[in-house]
């Protein structure tokens, strides 16, 4: 068994990236970063709103914020979730930053779009790829926030100090904690198989959260309505009703209630909540059909959810390569350890998926992210059933290495240098699409 000593890093790493989220996180991010900035202002200005607020952003959370939905307001892009973080938003809340919504504050907010005192730009002459920067003025005087690096990490503008929120950990603090190096699939799948089951529960929470927003869903038509179609007579006819249709069923419904604007809280992975509806429900749904225990489900939901981690940790918070790919990675080792899959199963089925989905752009946070994620998913399940048939694609093949860990990093290295140019072309379409 892994020491007491290490295992308590990577729960403190795995608690740091598992965190509930209403909504894209990056809107949330832009409107958790403006209600600090307005908390600042009140604190000076004696509670006065903000008259004027410019946002400052990367290209990557302009990207992820275009066109998707905010929970309970029926619109979609960023002013709406900045008039929002600006006029009820509260820090203390994170990625749940907008949860005191009511139909008065929305009416409120869409009268404060309508005065246009919102100004959106391009951040220039940074390289990190996910920077919010919110500047509030009123009364004469002006606050600024920052977040960089990840979701909640405040940035102190003056001094370019950490500074904590809610009393967690800043990513650069985890990473010293718990850095890259130290990370492999090795131990990623010793401590989630062996660790105390009182210490890894924690993470079935992941199930209660997303399986219920997949139920969530089929209460009304969000998005493109993907999981429901594929519950449809039509669909059943052409998919059957098995396992695999429930798994990208269940997986998608959450996605379409999550990117089309349900109040619907999620439990995210590395920033994402997408990320954290693919770790999450491919595993749950194979559990209960296969009538697995709780202790299993709990070391497969473990399992993915730190294997995504791992992943991302090297791929960046924010890439040009779609996060399921990295989720699904985690769902086909969670899914393969469920049909009784050993390590070199679980390597199988991970080198299996590097194979397939390297590559997949990332084109913004959207209704058609359920698409995205069905495509991962069913990979995930076709490597896990070829893992367990003893098939792996070999290391002649394409970027994939005899070494799990340097077949992750291969496709890390993919989603984080050489689709660079990629994601300049990606964000160039999205802002300049029309006749």
């Amino acid at each position: 068994m892994i020491n007491k000593e290490i295992r308590e890093r990577i729960i403190a790493l795995v608690k740091q990236e598992v965190v509930p989220a209403i909504g894209c996180t990056e809107p949330m991010c832009v409107a958790l970063c403006t209600a600090k900035a307005t908390e600042r202002l009140r604190a000076k200005s004696a509670g006065a709103k903000p008259e004027r607020i410019t946002a400052l952003l990367s290209a990557n959370i302009l990207k992820n914020a275009m066109g998707v939905g905010i929970p309970g307001t029926g619109m979609i892009g960023l002013p709406i979730a900045i008039a929002l973080g600006a006029l009820i938003g509260k820090s203390e809340y994170q990625l749940e930053v907008l949860k005191d919504l009511t139909p008065e504050a929305l009416e409120e907010a869409k009268h404060y779009l309508g005065e246009n005192r919102i100004d959106i730009r391009l951040k220039k002459g940074i390289a990190e790829k996910l920077y919010v920067e919110i500047i509030v003025e009123a009364g004469g005087n002006t606050e600024t926030a920052i977040i960089a690096g990840s979701h909640t990490h405040f940035i102190d503008h003056s001094a370019m100090q950490v500074e904590a929120v809610a009393d967690n950990d800043s990513r650069s603090e985890l990473h010293d904690q718990c850095p890259d190096d130290q990370l492999t699939m090795r131990l990623v799948y010793d401590f989630a198989t062996t660790a105390p089951l009182e210490e890894i529960r924690f993470i079935e929470e992941t199930r209660t959260y997303n399986m219920n927003a997949a139920r969530e869903a089929l209460k009304g038509n969000y998005g493109h309505n993907l999981g429901k179609t594929i519950d449809r007579p039509l669909s059943k006819g052409i998919f059957g009703n098995s396992i695999f249709c429930h798994i990208i069923a269940r997986t998608a419904s959450a996605c379409d209630a999550r990117m089309g604007g349900a109040m619907i809280p999620v439990m995210s992975n590395s920033g994402s909540g997408n990320q954290g509806i693919c770790a999450t429900n491919p595993v749950c749904v194979y559990a209960k059909e296969n009538e697995s225990t709780e202790e299993e489900l709990i070391r497969a939901l473990m399992l993915s959810h730190l294997t995504a981690i791992y992943i991302k940790q090297s791929l960046g918070t924010l890439s040009a390569l779609c996060g399921c790919v990295v989720a699904s990675i985690g769902s086909s080792v969670g899914i393969t350890y469920l049909m009784g899959g050993d390590y070199n199963r679980i390597c199988a089925a991970v080198k299996n998926m590097v194979a397939n989905l390297t590559g997949m752009i990332c084109d913004g946070a959207k209704p058609s992210c359920s698409l995205k994620i069905t495509s991962g998913v069913s990979t995930a399940i076709l490597s896990a059933l070829l893992a367990m048939e003893g098939k792996c694609v070999s290391s002649s093949e394409g970027i994939v290495d005899d070494c799990v860990d340097r077949s992750i990093h291969n496709l890390t290295a993919i989603g984080a240098n050489g689709m660079g140019p990629t994601d300049e072309m990606v964000l160039n379409i999205m802002t300049s699409k029309g006749c």
